[in-house]
């Protein structure tokens, strides 16, 4: 597989400030600081703080994510496998030597008289190259030598027995001595003997011309493995993908939780202020004692929301830093992770077309698209094997070698260097099975499997769209509702000043009063989470779309 390099460029331009808004209680006007060890830590080690863009954190997670770590050896294993596939047409060397050694038994000829057998030691070495090729030809390239020493009978008589075959030795005078095999007739006598014969360059092939003609089992493990490999890298993109996604995610929501903070700080601090002037009256008599414990009992409420705030921001940055770490211990136990950036509502121009032709054309995030194409070719390669196997078995097969026979081995090879006897075949084989019942129904199958997923994709490109089509609608609500509650909190809180001003004057009462810091404190969380919403709709659009690097600018390279 072609490595996957990641190469980051400036990224995200969306994160900037917050909509411009003159009231100085607009939400994330006030620098947080919340306590750190609340939620945060859970050792008495110091705490340091660690101000990063998110940028900055999809760096770290892209080198660091142990998700993206394990994803990367997929690519890894499937090259391998189909490297392992090409395996098929590895050629494979042979040789083999032996010893071996015969007595044959004499006997007695048909006129009663005795004769004696054959001894013999027999040395043979072969040795060969055979393999198969690209376009299934099988091949075997080899040669052989045997040297044969012993002893015969020197004088033969008749030659032509029933139930005997006819042989023709030479004896030490060269004249020829006819014996039969394995047992000889009458004869008189043994003369020693030793021959040599050798074989060398014999190449015999066998091309199929039908059946395993244009694809067979290994052509399509290798076809297959290239699909695997493709898919493989599909997905660690994705994963890429994801991890980037989920780090943006986390990012915004580690801001939501501590501008949540900032809220509830601000509420505690409305509650607590009002909690003192109500004291104020009661000392000096112009407030009943019972609505100083309702003001106690606000602020109460608002110091334990603000523990679960300081809670949820703790909860979110250990999801942060849970995706950029692959040592959380030594490198982020302690560290508390601050957001440079804020949340913005940038408005966005939404084009469904266009975010269902980026969807369609990238195959989606996560490419199940792809993927489902991928296996699509798979199944077409598998009905083409099976559509193959249909055919009768029609076979050219081939042979051409030399061979040499002497005395000694330097006989023979000299014989077969000159080529004095060469030997070729030319031939074909048919083989035709009398019913084809397996092949039949395995190319069915394959036809159905096929079919099948061409369904599932069709079902996953519907569904793709449709998600598409929420993702926008869900985008342009929030951003619709970013405005609307930043509208509503500052009502809430012009409606909270004019009341406090009425209150002053002994013209509302305090029932009132902590009525309407709820609905200001309501408010401002309304707003945080319209902006977080509507930055994370944007981050999940894009990943349906398979846009992601583009949008925060990373550029992906294969390497």
């Amino acid at each position: 597989m072609k490595r996957i390099g990641i190469l980051l460029a400036a990224v995200l331009c969306g994160f900037t400030t917050l909509a411009q808004d003159t009231n100085t209680s607009s939400v994330g006007s006030t620098n947080y600081n919340p306590v750190p060890n609340i939620g945060l830590a859970t050792t008495n080690v110091a705490v340091a703080e660690r101000w990063m863009s998110l940028e900055d954190c999809i760096e770290i997670a892209l080198q660091h994510n142990l998700t993206i770590q394990i994803a990367r050896y997929n690519p890894k294993i499937a090259r391998y496998n189909l490297w392992g596939a090409y395996g098929a047409y590895d050629p494979t060397f042979t040789a083999s030597i032996q010893h071996s050694y015969d007595l044959s038994p004499g006997g007695i000829d048909a006129q009663g008289r005795s004769f004696s057998g054959t001894e013999s030691d027999t040395d043979t070495l072969r040795s060969g190259l055979s393999g198969l090729l690209p376009w299934g030809t099988s091949y075997s390239l080899g040669g052989n030598t045997s040297d044969q020493t012993g002893s015969r009978p020197s004088t033969l008589v008749g030659t032509n027995i029933t139930g005997y075959s006819t042989n023709v030795f030479f004896d030490t005078a060269t004249n020829p001595v006819v014996f039969l095999s394995p047992r000889f007739a009458t004869a008189s006598g043994r003369t020693p003997f030793e021959t040599t014969s050798a074989t060398a360059g014999a190449l015999s092939l066998n091309q199929p011309l039908l059946k395993n003609f244009w694809i067979d089992a290994d052509r399509l493990t290798i076809l297959i493995d290239k699909k695997e490999l493709q898919k493989s890298e599909a997905d660690f993109r994705d994963t890429l993908m994801s991890t980037t996604t989920q780090v943006e995610t986390a990012y915004l929501r580690l801001i939501q939780a501590n501008e949540n903070v900032v809220v509830q700080q601000k509420a505690l601090e409305l509650a607590e202020q009002t909690l003192a002037e109500n004291k104020k009256r009661v000392q000096v008599g112009a407030m009943a004692p019972l609505e100083e414990q309702q003001a106690e009992a606000q602020a109460a409420a608002s110091r334990v929301t603000l523990l679960r705030r300081l809670s949820d921001a703790g909860t979110q940055q250990r999801v942060l830093k849970s995706l950029l770490s692959d040592d959380y211990t030594n490198t982020w136990l302690n560290v508390i992770i601050q957001p440079k950036d804020k949340l913005a509502a940038v408005p966005q121009q939404f084009d469904l077309q266009d975010s269902w032709r980026k969807a369609l054309a990238q195959g989606g995030a996560p490419s199940r698209l792809q993927q489902l194409r991928l296996t699509i070719e798979e199944n077409n390669a598998r009905v083409r094997l099976q559509k193959n196997q249909l055919f009768p078995e029609v076979d050219l097969t081939g042979t051409y070698g030399y061979s040499g026979n002497g005395k000694e081995f330097s006989d023979a090879l000299s014989q077969v260097q000159r080529g004095d006897a060469p030997f070729w075949s030319i031939g074909a084989q048919l083989t035709v099975p009398l019913s084809q019942t397996a092949a039949r129904n395995n190319l069915k199958a394959a036809k159905a499997s096929r079919d099948q997923q061409k369904l599932t994709l069709k079902s996953a490109e519907q569904s793709t769209l449709i998600t598409i089509e929420n993702d926008i609608a869900t985008a342009r609500i929030d951003y619709a509702s970013i405005q609307a509650s930043h509208e509503a909190r500052l009502y809430a809180e012009s409606a909270l000043e004019a009341e406090q001003k009425k209150y002053a004057n002994g013209k509302s009462t305090l029932f009132d009063i902590l009525g309407l810091q709820a609905k200001l404190t309501s408010a401002r969380f309304d707003e945080v989470s319209a902006l977080a919403d509507y930055n994370v709709d944007l981050a999940t659009l894009s990943f349906d779309e398979g846009s992601t690097f583009d949008r925060l600018q990373i550029k992906v390279e294969a390497k």
